[in-house]
C-alpha cells in the first residue's frame, strides 16, 4: 500500500464516507497537494511536476467541477468505484485521471506499477505529506497499491469497480480485460497511440530568431520528458510548404538550435538507449524507409523519410527524429487513423490549422496543440471527456 489512511485491509470507504461532485474535502487536498508539487525544491528535481500541480489549481479543479455539473434538472453524481491501471513509463499521468476521478467524488484504487520511480516516488512522498493534515475521508477512499502480477488480485478489483481505466500499450490493455467487469461497469481504456509534429517551412522563415528558439524549447519539453515514450510525445516531424531545399535548410536550423537547446537543457539519452536507436534507424533504413541519418551526438537523431507515407508510427528511441518533407496539411489527412492521438505544430496561421481538422473529420488525431503543449494536459483526452466519463446522471421529472 503506498498511499492509505484507515486499517490494513480495507479496500473501500463505509457507505457513510461517500463523496460528492466537487467534494470541498477533495478540493482541499488536491489544492494543497499542488502546493507541494510547485515547491521550487521539486521542480528543479522534476519539471512535469510544476504542470502537474498547474493542473491542480484551485482554479483549474474547479473549472473541472463546473464542466461536471448541469445546470437543468439533472442530478450528476460520482459513477462510484474506479480501478485505475496507469503506465510505468510515464510515472506521473496516474495522478491525473485520479485527481480528476477523485474530484467526481469516486472511491479509487489506482495500481502504481512496480517498474515505476523519480518523479512517480516524489509524488507519493508528496501524497502522504499532504494527508497527514487532510480529513480521514480521503485515506478512507483513495489508495494506490502496487504489486507485481497477481491475476486473482487484478481480477477481484476488476470485479468491485463501476469503471476500469487502463492506460498503456495494447498488449496491455488486452492482457486486463481478460479480467471481467459487472455488467453495470466499462473500460476507459488508453492505448497504443502516436503523436506527430509539423512545422510550417513559410511560417519558420517569417519567425525571428526568439520565436524560432521559444519553439525549439517547448518542442524539446514535448519530445525528452518521458523520453519521447508518452502518447503525446511527437514522433515524425513533417516540413510543410517551401521547396525541397528550403525545407532542408529548415530541418538543419531547426536541429541545430534543438542539439544547443539539449545541451542546456540538460537533457541527455543513456547508452543503452543510443545503441537501441541507431539499432531501429539502421533498420528503417536497410528497409527502404529513411534514406539518410545523422548522429551528431546520443541526445539527437535525425532520419530523412524517403516519403511521408514512410513515416513509423512504433517508438524508435529517445531523441529520434524522421523528418519529411509535404506541400500541405491536406496530405496528411488520408494517412491518419484513430491510432493517432496529438498533432502539435509551429509556423502556421490559425485558417491553417482549422481547416486540417475540418479535413480530418474525426478520423484520427484527438488533439492539435502548438509546440511545447503537447504533454500539457486536459479534461478532454485522447477524445474522451473525462469529467463527464467520471461521473453518472440521474434525471427528473415532475
Amino acid at each position: 500500500m503506498r498511499f492509505r489512511f484507515g486499517e490494513p485491509g480495507e479496500l473501500t470507504a463505509p457507505s457513510e464516507d461517500r463523496l460528492s461532485v466537487g467534494d470541498p474535502r477533495v478540493v482541499d487536498f488536491l489544492s494543497r497537494f499542488a502546493r507541494r508539487l510547485l515547491a521550487p525544491a521539486v521542480a528543479r528535481r522534476h519539471p512535469e511536476l510544476g504542470s502537474l500541480g498547474y493542473f491542480l489549481r484551485p482554479a483549474e479543479l474547479n473549472r473541472a467541477v463546473d464542466r461536471m455539473r448541469r445546470g437543468d434538472d439533472t442530478y450528476v453524481f460520482p459513477r462510484g468505484n474506479v480501478f485505475h491501471v496507469p503506465p510505468a513509463n510515464v510515472d506521473t499521468i496516474f495522478v491525473y485521471s485520479w485527481a480528476l476521478s477523485a474530484l467526481a467524488g469516486n472511491h479509487n484504487v489506482v495500481r502504481i506499477s512496480t517498474r515505476s520511480a523519480g518523479a512517480a516516488d516524489t509524488v507519493l512522498a508528496a501524497l502522504n505529506e499532504t494527508l497527514a493534515d487532510a480529513d480521514p475521508v480521503i485515506g478512507r477512499t483513495q489508495r494506490m497499491v502496487t504489486y507485481g502480477r497477481d491475476d486473482e488480485l487484478t481480477a477481484a478489483l476488476s470485479a468491485w469497480c463501476d469503471l476500469r481505466v487502463i492506460w498503456g500499450g495494447d498488449s496491455a490493455v488486452e492482457a486486463i480485460r481478460r479480467h471481467p467487469l459487472r455488467p453495470s461497469a466499462r473500460d476507459l481504456t488508453f492505448p497504443d497511440r502516436t503523436s506527430w509534429a509539423a512545422l510550417s517551412v513559410p511560417g519558420w522563415h517569417a519567425a525571428d530568431a526568439n520565436a524560432r528558439r521559444a519553439a525549439v524549447v517547448g518542442f524539446s519539453n514535448d519530445a525528452y520528458w518521458f523520453d519521447q515514450a508518452a502518447c503525446s510525445s511527437p514522433r515524425t516531424v513533417f516540413l510543410v510548404g517551401g521547396t525541397p531545399s528550403d525545407a532542408a535548410v529548415v530541418q538543419n536550423e531547426f536541429l541545430m538550435l534543438l542539439g544547443d537547446v539539449v545541451v542546456q537543457r540538460g537533457w541527455v539519452v543513456d547508452a543503452a538507449m543510443a545503441v537501441e536507436k541507431r539499432v531501429n534507424a539502421y533498420g528503417l533504413a536497410a528497409s527502404g524507409t529513411v534514406s539518410a541519418l545523422a548522429f551528431p551526438d546520443n541526445a539527437v537523431t535525425s532520419l530523412s523519410l524517403t516519403e511521408a507515407g514512410a513515416a513509423p508510427r512504433r517508438w524508435i528511441g529517445a531523441g529520434a527524429f524522421p523528418f519529411a518533407h509535404i506541400a500541405g496539411l491536406a496530405e496528411l489527412v488520408p494517412a491518419m487513423n484513430r491510432q493517432d492521438q496529438t498533432f502539435s505544430h509551429f509556423g502556421f496561421a490559425a485558417d491553417e490549422m482549422r481547416s486540417f481538422a475540418t479535413a480530418l473529420g474525426g478520423r484520427g488525431v484527438d488533439r492539435i496543440v502548438p509546440f511545447g503543449s503537447a504533454l500539457t494536459f486536459s479534461a478532454i483526452w485522447d477524445g474522451y471527456d473525462l469529467p463527464y466519463e467520471l461521473t453518472r446522471l440521474t434525471t427528473l421529472e415532475t
